[in-house]
């Protein structure tokens, strides 16, 4: 049984070859946290729970670590607009986001380091860089010196030239190249926050904290490195840098792996642009189930437009699960998986293809209902999917009632008519009446209104 996923390194889909095979390593880059969580930032968290839950099927130990952002110049100036302290910001903050994804059904990583807690790390790295001449002080400054790492541009599969020309660069007359990154930056006028340091006192840069944790926790080597598709360039290309420059690695992770971007009529969903919907708001309408499955419709690596209406389908397609499941009875310590739906994430963590299939199974239990066949689907939903987590009645008692779920029943109801299955359509007029809905057939066909 082979696990193909897509590594970004090498521009193609691959057999996963673990290094070491009794412990699969993964890195994942975790929220900043200075605001609320958004979609944005929920479809990597979704897309590397259902890697995580693949991976614990596959072998028999996995180390997943997420960092969190907890120094960030973001941060500082919100605390400074909510007129709050820094760690009342990202306290509250970090505990609003393991709140959302507790909600999606997303697992918590084996470790979640907090840059703040890692200063001493990162400081050491530095050192260790300057010692070995990858990298250079100027005013207070220290910078990676990209020249100094042969392969740079090869994750974003460009050379330096190209990257010097193609990219938004910071201009600073300390630089020896454009594309030098900061690793060490004094405190300023702006924000005076700081940790002492032998290169003056001042903070880190973003880049350098995923490289120090991910070392201290991993190793100077690692199965996979994954994130964003926004990343890749220059996040992801200077991790890279500094770790392989470091620890005189052919890569920092063997495998990269990046999901696509979350859009809004075209534009990358982000917080800078005001067009987001945050993960709290749509809890307010959705069950966080019905959230996590918009992500599962679409391919992992390819961009989701996103609009309402994708919230609709996913509910209106969890519904007809849970229906299909209405009559099951649990079995105790059940633990046989649909093996059609384990092939097909397997083939690159095809979800849309899953989906289908686990469609499939739900159809032949609106034909003909079998016990073991609906645990087989609940089981398969659960442990790879991370959906079906409810029963039947507390879904439909959770989830708002609103007109596609109506409209969705009163379709079965009518085909269960149509069959002649009384038993059926007298079940569904009493769920509609239960949550205060009531039916009337007319010559015209069946209209409903609230009671």
């Amino acid at each position: 049984m082979y696990f193909r996923i897509y590594n970004s390194l090498s521009k193609k889909v691959e057999t996963f070859v673990p290094l070491d095979p009794h412990n699969i390593k993964m890195y994942v880059c975790g929220p900043t946290v200075y605001d609320k969580a958004h979609l944005g930032n929920a479809r990597p968290a979704v897309v590397f729970d259902i890697l995580y839950r693949l991976l614990k099927i596959l072998y028999s130990k996995v180390t997943y670590v997420r960092n969190i952002t907890d120094i960030d110049d973001k941060i500082y100036k919100t605390a400074i607009l909510r007129e709050i302290g820094i760690k009342e910001l990202t306290n509250k903050t970090i505990r609003m986001y393991h709140e959302d994804m507790a909600a999606i059904n997303v697992l918590k990583p084996d470790i979640e380091p907090k840059a703040t807690e890692h200063i001493g790390d990162i400081i050491r790295f530095i050192e260790r860089l300057i010692e070995n001449k990858n990298a250079y002080i100027v005013n207070d400054h220290v910078y990676f010196d990209v020249t100094s790492f042969a392969e740079y541009g090869k994750l974003a599969g460009k050379n330096i030239v190209d990257l010097q020309s193609g990219s938004r660069i910071e201009i600073s007359a300390n630089k020896k190249n454009p594309l030098d990154f900061v690793l060490w930056k004094p405190i300023d006028e702006e924000f005076n926050i700081g940790w002492d340091s032998p290169f003056g006192i001042g903070r880190p840069g973003w880049h350098i904290e995923c490289s120090a944790m991910s070392a201290k926790y991993l190793g100077g080597e690692f199965d996979i490195h994954g994130g964003g598709i926004d990343l890749i360039f220059p996040h992801h290309e200077n991790e890279i840098a500094q770790s392989c420059s470091l620890f005189q690695k052919a890569t920092m992770a063997k495998y990269w792996i990046h999901n696509g971007h979350l859009n809004v009529d075209g534009t990358k969903m982000s917080k800078s642009l005001g067009n987001f919907s945050t993960i709290q708001d749509l809890l307010e309408k959705y069950d966080g189930e019905v959230i996590r499955f918009v992500f599962l419709m679409t391919h992992y690596s390819s961009p989701i437009n996103f609009d309402q209406s994708m919230l609709d389908q996913a509910k209106n397609i969890l519904d007809r699960w849970y229906n299909s499941i209405k009559n099951i009875l649990y079995i105790d310590n059940f633990d046989t998986i649909s093996y059609d739906v384990f092939e097909a994430l397997l083939d690159n963590m095809n979800t849309p293809l899953a989906i289908s299939r686990m469609y499939i199974i739900v159809d032949e239990l609106n034909k003909q209902f079998d016990n073991e066949k609906a645990n087989i689907l609940v089981y398969t939903a659960r442990k790879f999917l991370g959906v079906l987590q409810k029963t039947p009645d507390s879904w439909f008692r959770s989830t708002k009632t609103d007109s596609v779920w109506i409209q969705n029943l009163i379709e079965q109801r009518n085909i269960a008519k149509k069959n002649r299955d009384f038993e059926t359509s007298d079940r569904i007029r009493k769920i509609l009446m239960e949550e205060g809905i009531i039916l009337e057939d007319t010559k015209s066909g069946t209209s409903w209104k609230k009671i």
